[in-house]
């Protein structure tokens, strides 16, 4: 595409290839050098194929007739001589609509029945169930079979008022649309679809775009899983308002309830703009119209003026189907779309850039500091026979009386670590099991019987606190077991930086606190849902398996997020500390065998010598090719996650004397490593 958006999405699809080529290539290194586990192989598989399904969501959010699905018209089928999404007056969005490209499948369109509304399935769990949908097939190639099936969004049903009100979306209280039929009659007119999927093969779809289209606030309400999980998912959010109305005042109750406390990145537009143009005001008293309507929208909604677009949906449109390029500039749209390459895309790849960091970052720096101890023991042992050059065999046995102590003095740093470790596996193993699938499971069952065993809505919520409350203590808990296992973590490195020389390495960061604030933020939006008077005279047969499941579904994927992390923290954190304290054994063994070979035959140390500057240039090899893999992954991985204090020569670009590494190295054997 030749918007600057639609350019920025498919570099954002060419640096995840370029990540994903870049884990491949440190995986065939692994392999290359023998030492990948199927622990490690595990990790990197998943992480790939996370980074495969990696997608930008891009949530529409407005009250009726605000023009989200003409927008959206003109972001993504402006290349159509028509309207694509029916966004006729009257024909407005019924249920919430994703748009995507699945490669892997033939293009549809899928539609989810209302009545599936009756069951407590939540829509995350159908998507996974296509026999639920009905599924028509689109043909991209032809604009009016492409909008003719896309017709079938609009479509509507009537039915009961009791069929109405058992499926959620009928209040006797509140007046109704007229739409929905005459005052007294028996039936009235509801959404034939509850959820709608089109798998499209757009370029921004096909880079990683998805884009969610909500209804108005009467719908945003009936539906939990949209509130609750979809919405505050959204990487970013366009709130539309209309530029002759301003923010009215069901506006700034759909904005507070599920834009502000949900969503990171907000911006508002204000559509409609063409409105002010006439042959009456100049160009300059519609400009200083349109910015006094942002300046008092950007106040209301609490932003920054610069996060308020003024634009027009319908001009932008026809500006692209017409092929203007003045009237696309005027419309606004082309301001989005900058707005949108500049702060949402970079944003995204900062997640998946942090994302690939944990993962792949600790295993890097492991792979790093294999290198270095076993640099430095090659070294050691280089600068060793050096000394020997010309002694007798006295002298090689005091050099290896000497190195046999420090191998002691080490074995005995060795098992205290071990205690320690011990320590640690025991608090893990109690942290990990808390959060099992077993323990959760039994905390959700308990909670259900107490919410089930309530008959009034005040006893409804006061049990819903109470669910949340179990989550709380259990936050709790888990941040005093992650203070108390990184202590014994820091213990750890300081001690054999300490007493075994070792360089100066940190642990890797974890962070719990974004799901303590998840959880507290998906708290807040249970309590503000249960609140809405919407919901307070919903019958309580439909609020309950509706709200309920979607509320568990989304506190499980937390704690699943949870126990992940920390697991994946838990591989990770002595990575680095286990590959030196291992090289540096092993090292020292190599080292005293080496010895006792040479002390009575010191004619062969110069060809020991020889073999040592071979392998010395071999492990330089080998790094050269790691820190290669290392840039290609991200330039994040410039620095090393671990502070190279007194990092040794595989980093260097040439291979140093052993003359130059034992001036750095230090006389003691013990420093070596």
């Amino acid at each position: 595409m030749s918007n600057v958006f639609g350019q920025r999405i498919a570099d954002f699809a060419r640096w995840r290839a370029g990540m994903i080529a870049g884990i491949h290539a440190y995986k065939a290194w692994l392999d290359a050098n023998g030492v990948a586990d199927i622990q490690q192989s595990l990790r990197i598989y998943d992480l790939i194929e996370s980074l495969k399904c990696e997608r930008m969501t891009l949530a529409f959010i407005a009250e009726f007739s605000r023009g989200k699905t003409e927008l959206i018209n003109a972001l993504l089928f402006g290349q159509y001589k028509r309207r694509i999404l029916p966004a006729d007056i009257g024909r407005t969005t019924m249920s919430p609509t994703e748009l995507f490209h699945e490669p892997r499948e033939q293009p549809y369109l899928r539609l989810l029945p209302i009545e599936t509304r009756r069951r407590p399935d939540t829509i995350a769990a159908l998507k996974r169930k296509p026999v639920e949908w009905i599924q028509i097939p689109i043909d991209p190639s032809s604009e009016t079979a492409l909008a003719d099936a896309l017709k079938a969004l609009v479509q509507t049903k009537r039915v009961s008022k009791e069929e109405a009100a058992a499926l959620g979306l009928y209040d006797p209280t509140q007046p109704q649309p007229s739409s929905a039929g005459r005052a007294g009659a028996e039936e009235i007119e509801i959404p034939a679809w509850r959820h709608a999927l089109i798998n499209y093969p757009h370029p921004l779809l096909t880079s990683g775009l998805v884009v969610l289209d909500t209804p108005g606030l009467n719908a945003l309400g009936a539906e939990p899983e949209l509130t609750m999980s979809m919405i505050p998912n959204a990487h970013a959010v366009l709130f539309l308002l209309a530029m002759d109305t301003g923010v009215t005042r069901s506006d700034l109750e759909v904005w507070r309830t599920y834009v502000q406390p949900r969503v990171a990145r907000r911006l508002a537009v204000l559509n409609k703009i063409d409105l002010l143009w006439d042959d009456i005001k100049s160009e300059d008293e519609v400009r200083q119209s349109v910015r006094r309507q942002v300046e008092a929208t950007a106040e209301l909604l609490e932003l920054s003026p610069q996060s308020v677009l003024p634009l027009s949906a319908q001009k932008a449109l026809l500006a692209r189907i017409r092929g203007e390029d003045e009237l696309l500039a005027k419309s606004g749209l082309l301001a989005l779309e900058r707005v949108l390459a500049d702060e949402v895309v970079p944003a995204k790849q900062q997640i998946m850039r942090d994302h690939v960091q944990r993962e792949i970052g600790t295993m890097v720096e492991g792979s790093r500091q294999a290198l270095v101890a076993q640099f430095n023991a090659l070294r050691a042992e280089h600068q060793t026979l050096i000394e020997l050059a010309g002694k007798n065999s006295d002298v090689a046995k005091a050099m290896l009386a000497r190195l046999e102590g420090d191998r002691d003095s080490y074995q005995q740093s060795v098992d205290r670590y071990r205690d320690t470790l011990n320590v640690l596996n025991k608090h893990a193993n109690a942290l990990l099991q808390s959060l099992s699938d077993q323990s959760l499971e039994e905390l959700m069952n308990t909670d259900r019987a107490r919410i089930e065993g309530a008959w009034s809505t005040t006893g409804l919520f006061r049990n819903m606190q109470a669910l949340f409350d179990h989550f709380a203590a259990q936050c709790e808990r888990l941040l005093k077991f992650c203070d108390s296992i990184l202590a014994l973590v820091e213990e750890s490195y300081y001690h054999f930086h300490d007493k075994a020389g070792f360089e100066q390495l940190s642990p890797p960061v974890i962070n719990i606190d974004k799901h303590v604030l998840a959880m507290h933020a998906l708290r807040q939006a249970a309590v503000e849902f249960c609140r809405h008077p919407k919901q307070i005279l919903t019958e309580k047969h439909f609020l309950l398996p509706q709200f309920y499941n979607n509320l568990v579904a989304e506190a499980r994927k937390l704690f699943e997020a949870t126990r992940y992390d920390l697991q994946s923290w838990l591989r990770a954190a002595l990575v680095p500390l286990n590959t030196a304290i291992r090289e540096h054994q092993q090292g020292l063994t190599t080292r005293i065998e080496s010895l006792r070979k040479l002390q009575h035959n010191l004619s062969s140390v110069g060809e020991r010598t020889k073999q040592l500057e071979q392998q010395l240039h071999a492990v330089k090899s080998q790094n050269d090719a790691l820190l290669d893999i290392r840039k290609r992954l991200d330039p994040a991985f410039a620095a090393p996650t671990a502070q190279s204090a007194s990092a040794p020569a595989p980093s260097s670009p040439t291979l140093r004397s052993a003359n130059e590494a034992h001036a750095e190295s230090g006389s003691s054997s013990s420093q070596a490593a």
